[in-house]
């Protein structure tokens, strides 16, 4: 057995003590990790679910400037995220990539007398779509952001002819399209794995832990919950950073300090098989807005069609659940985008839905709250210390937060910075090859012994740390798994021993594409769990409650109804 999960709960409560203690594993406090461990600082992270299972689990796989938040006046987080954008297509290549973006136009004129009238109360008004020139002058603005050091290209204007001459599926009473680029991030997870790997990197001073969460605050310090076992321990740290996201006020709550921060908002997605969509996004992020202020975006992504978003008030007390009224929302918007292109629930493959951490707004309208975040910073109250609580925050921008925050932290401490994590490659990025050839020397280099085909397809699964997964499989025998043979028994054996897999779930919803790409079935199931059981300790009814777990969570969460049909088909590439 070599249940790493149980290894590192293990750790954290033999040595309960860190200067810092992180709580919260998403992208915010796995970057806030990294960036202490390099700095040399005692740190311990924990999450009461998987790694990147909460709010950050369900993003819409972007990394982008934000340029709707200019008429929300928010310049200073613009720029911001326009920087990092730049920076992760050059720190994390492997999975951050150029995603170029058209936006269907079906006005000149529209938007311009009521925008100023948003931007300065921040009130919604009569909705009405953004005609041409309001966003030809947020695009030359956004641009300008990218001026020093820009990684994208500038945007572009085309008229009815030119744009139906490129997407010729596009609804045909269009007037214009604009072009623009922001990025793409293929496998969010993974990236805040190897986040989160960087920091374990950095030294035994850096220890992290999933399936522990923070349940109550006493003399010793912050009680933790192992939620597998359910045993409890204190652990006594100088510094309590909550990260935990939209649940920061009940995280608070249950640490005796309660507090009203929070104000988040629900964003659903679905994940379409449809080649014909597929085929006529021309490989673009399509986003549009509606005239009645409903926006979506069209995003082709691992072979399938992602649409979303929605932007709803949401109760933090109650699961996060994509509807059947938000399907019909997309459909209807997909329709009107491309009128000519079938849409239906039997294409459905998987749909999330997240709670943004946005702060508290009242009677403030979701689209105009705030994207930015802010550090709220008060005694620990039941043992010295300081809690720190972050408000806030998104994908694009986590390394910078996280310099933010941990600079705070370092000064609360007394110690100096001693890393900048500015222009330092992510994981799999470093050394990544960017180029075609070099991309050829590399899978050249790594293909002895599994093939040039898998070695390529290693390299976009985990970017460079594929060579530590060639090392490990070719170890011992191999071969492809009998129900699924884009991934063989050793691959998924490394994902195991090395990765923190407590549940078949983290599996197929983390450390692998399988559930979003919809190729799951009863008898993969069945077959991942039978590789993961030696390596994790699983006996027999062990294995039958796991697949009965992800049976019943992809179905109630995911909206996943799983066939007896195996999916045998594909390459082991």
């Amino acid at each position: 057995m070599n249940n790493t999960a149980i290894q590192a709960q293990a750790a954290v409560q033999a040595d309960p003590r860190a200067r810092v203690l992180i709580i919260g594993a998403g992208i915010n406090g796995i970057a806030t990790f990294r960036d202490l461990a390099l700095q040399g600082v005692d740190v311990v992270i924990v999450d009461k679910g998987d790694y990147v299972s909460g709010a950050s689990a369900a993003s819409s796989h972007m990394i982008h400037g934000g340029v709707r938040y200019l008429e929300n006046g928010e310049f200073r987080l613009v720029k911001e995220s326009v920087e990092e954008r730049n920076s992760l297509l050059k720190i994390a290549p492997h999975y951050v990539k150029p995603l170029k973006t058209t936006v269907p136009i079906f006005s000149t004129f529209s938007g311009v007398l009521t925008a100023p009238l948003r931007f300065l109360t921040h009130r919604q008004g009569a909705a009405q779509e953004r005609g041409a020139l309001l966003i030809k002058v947020g695009l030359t603005l956004y641009d300008s952001f990218s001026r020093d050091g820009g990684s994208v290209p500038r945007h572009e204007f085309r008229g009815a002819k030119e744009s139906l001459r490129q997407l010729p599926r596009l609804n045909p009473s269009l007037k214009y399209t604009a072009t623009y680029y922001d990025a793409s991030m293929h496998d969010p997870e993974r990236l805040a794995l190897d986040v989160l790997g960087d920091g374990l990197a950095a030294g035994p001073h850096a220890r992290s832990a999933n399936y522990l969460e923070a349940v109550g605050m006493d003399a010793d310090g912050v009680r933790l919950r192992n939620t597998v076992t359910g045993e409890e321990f204190s652990f006594q740290a100088d510094v309590v950073v909550n990260t935990s996201g939209p649940w920061t006020d009940l995280t608070n709550a249950a640490l005796g300090q309660a507090s009203a921060y929070m104000g988040g908002t629900k964003g659903s997605h679905i994940v379409l098989d449809n080649p014909e969509l597929l085929a006529a996004t021309d490989g673009r992020e399509i986003f549009f807005e509606h005239k009645d202020g409903r926006i979506v975006l069209i995003y082709p992504l691992a072979g399938r069609v992602l649409v979303g978003t929605t932007d709803l008030e949401h109760d933090m007390t109650r699961p996060a659940r994509c509807t059947e009224d938000e399907v019909d929302y997309f459909f209807e918007l997909v329709t009107h985008v491309f009128p000519d292109v079938a849409v239906d629930r039997s294409q459905i493959v998987f749909r999330f839905a997240g709670v943004r951490p946005l702060p508290r707004h009242d009677d403030e309208q979701p689209g105009f709250v705030s994207r930015d975040y802010r550090i709220e910073s008060r005694p620990l109250g039941a043992r010295p210390g300081t809690l720190l609580s972050l408000v806030g925050g998104k994908w694009t921008t986590f390394r910078a937060l996280a310099e933010h925050l941990s600079g705070d932290i370092l000064a609360l401490l007394g110690l100096p910075r001693v890393v900048s994590t500015v222009g330092l490659a992510i994981g799999g990025g470093r050394d990544f090859p960017v180029t075609d050839a070099a991309h050829q020397v590399w899978v050249t280099a790594h293909g002895d012994e599994v093939g040039a085909e898998r070695a390529a397809a290693l390299l976009t699964r985990y970017g460079t740390r594929a060579a530590d997964v060639i090392d490990w499989l070719t170890e011992e025998a191999d071969a492809p798994l009998a129900n699924h043979t884009g991934y063989t028994r050793r691959e998924i054996e490394y994902l195991a021993a090395t990765e923190s897999v407590m549940h078949l779930l983290d599996l197929v919803l983390r450390r692998t594409s399988l559930a979003f790409r919809g190729e799951l079935s009863l008898p993969l199931l069945g077959e991942l769990a039978a590789v993961l059981a030696p390596v994790l300790g699983w006996d027999a009814a062990t294995r039958e409650n796991e697949v009965a777990l992800a049976v019943a969570m992809l179905r109630e969460t995911h909206g996943v109804q799983l066939s007896a049909v195996s999916e045998t088909s594909g390459s082991i590439a």
